[in-house]
C-alpha cells in the first residue's frame, strides 16, 4: 500500500467549531486516518496531520481548502505566524514505497483543482516549485496576505494555477511536496520581540546559522512571552538538541532563559532518538535496544 502524509495549515486557531468543520470534511472522505489536529490561539492557526492513499490524500486536501474558503475570512483574520490565505499551505509527504514524484504529481492535481474551482491563487513550492524563487516556503509567502492581495497583478506575483486577481475573503494557498519536518518551538523566558527575532535570525540558515533550519522570532500574547519558531527541514543534519543549545547560547547573551519547548504535529520517532542519544551521552546505542521496535510495534 502506498501511502502519503498530508499536512494543511488553515487560518484559524481560535473558534473550535471552524477548526471541527474542516477535519470534518477531511476525515469523511473514506480511506483517511486523521493523526492530529494542533491549533493554536496565538497564531491563529491549525495544524492537521492525515495520511492515506494517494487518491484519498488528494481528495481529502481539496475538500479541506474548500470548508476553509466557507469559512475564513482572511479580511478578518489576525495572528502571530505568516500566512498567505485561509489555507494557507498543503504540503504532500512521501511514506513507505511512496515516491516524491507521486507526491509532486498530487500537488499539482490538488493545486490546479483548488486554482480552478475555488478561484483562488495557488503557488507551487519545495520539490513542486517550477522556478527557484519559489522553493522556499518563506519566498513565495513574503509579505503575507496583505502584500499578496496588492501585488497580485504583478508578473513575478503570477500564481501556477488560478486566477491572477486578488481572493480578499480567501488570499492564496501554497501548496508542494516534500520530506518530512519538524515543527519544532522553543519559548523564551522574555517578553523582548527584538531580541527573539535576533535570535531567530542567528540561529536559521538564511542567517548564516544552522542548515536546515528556518526559524521566526513571535510574541505569544497569551503566555505572555516570546517564542523561536521552527522548522527543521532536515532533522538529520539540525535536529532538536543542536537548535536547542544553539538558540539556548543566543539567548545567555541577551541575559534570556529558555522556559521550554513545543512540538507541532508529529515528527518521526527517529528526531526524538537522536536527542535522547545526544543528551544522554548514549554510547553506541542502536535503535535496536527500542523494546517497541523489536516487538514489531514501531520502526
Amino acid at each position: 500500500m502506498k501511502l502519503i502524509e498530508c499536512i494543511p495549515n488553515f487560518s484559524e486557531g481560535r473558534r473550535p467549531e471552524v477548526i471541527a468543520a474542516i477535519t470534518g470534511a477531511i476525515s469523511g472522505v473514506e480511506g483517511i486516518n486523521l493523526l492530529d489536529v494542533k491549533p493554536d490561539k496565538d497564531h491563529n492557526r491549525v495544524v492537521v496531520t492525515f495520511v492515506g492513499e494517494p487518491e484519498s490524500v488528494a481528495e481529502a486536501a481539496f475538500r479541506g481548502a474548500q470548508k476553509a474558503a466557507e469559512l475564513i475570512d482572511m479580511q478578518e483574520h489576525r495572528g502571530e505566524h505568516p500566512r498567505l490565505g485561509a489555507t494557507d499551505v498543503i504540503p504532500f509527504v512521501p511514506l513507505g514505497a511512496t515516491s516524491m514524484e507521486e507526491c509532486i504529481t498530487i500537488a499539482e492535481r490538488v493545486g490546479a483543482r483548488i486554482g480552478e474551482e475555488l478561484d483562488i491563487p495557488v503557488y507551487l513550492y519545495e520539490r513542486a516549485a517550477r522556478t527557484p524563487e519559489r522553493r522556499n516556503l518563506a519566498d513565495v509567502r513574503r509579505g503575507e496576505y496583505e502584500l499578496l492581495i496588492k501585488d497580485i497583478t504583478r508578473p513575478e506575483r503570477k500564481p501556477d494555477f488560478g486566477p491572477a486577481v486578488a481572493n480578499l475573503r480567501s488570499g492564496g494557498t501554497v501548496v508542494g511536496a516534500r520530506p518530512p519536518l519538524v515543527a519544532f518551538n522553543v519559548n523564551l523566558e522574555s517578553t523582548d520581540l527584538k531580541a527573539a527575532r535576533a535570535i531567530a535570525r542567528k540561529v536559521r540558515e538564511s542567517g548564516g546559522g544552522l542548515p536546515a533550519v528556518k526559524a521566526l522570532g513571535l510574541m505569544i500574547e497569551e503566555g505572555n512571552h516570546t517564542q523561536i519558531s521552527m522548522n527543521l527541514v532536515d532533522f538529520t543534519i539540525t535536529g532538536m538538541h543542536t537548535a536547542m543549545e544553539a538558540i539556548a547560547n543566543e539567548a545567555a547573551a541577551y541575559g534570556i532563559a529558555i522556559s521550554g519547548s513545543e512540538v507541532v504535529g508529529l515528527l518521526p520517532v527517529q528526531a526524538l532518538l537522536d536527542s535522547a542519544i545526544h543528551s544522554l551521552k548514549l554510547a553506541g546505542f542502536s535503535a535496536d535496544q527500542v523494546l517497541e521496535f523489536r516487538l514489531g510495534g514501531g520502526k
